[in-house]
């Protein structure tokens, strides 16, 4: 399925379009980061949440959970937050 991976993150992928695949969002964060070491620790912490200023869409719609079924249709957005003052 395809990845968009913000800008940011573009030094671990190279462009910011990719093909990952699995059947959860953890799966395709696994098999990203086997494609792109340390491209998944930039997106979860170490409690495997999703970081606070990383927002992931699956097909549109806002994901919080890692163990949400995906299939091959999906498009997987990842969004990083602008923050500070």
């Amino acid at each position: 399925m395809k990845v968009f991976v913000p800008s940011p993150l573009v030094s671990y992928t190279g462009r910011r379009e990719v093909t990952a695949c699995g059947a959860t969002l953890a799966e395709v964060l696994r098999d990203l980061d086997h494609q792109y070491p340390g491209i998944r620790f930039r997106m979860i912490d170490e409690q495997d949440r999703v970081r606070p200023h990383i927002r992931i869409f699956v097909s549109g719609e806002q994901v919080f959970a890692l163990d949400r079924g995906i299939n091959d249709r999906d498009v997987v957005q990842v969004i990083q937050a602008l923050s500070g003052g």
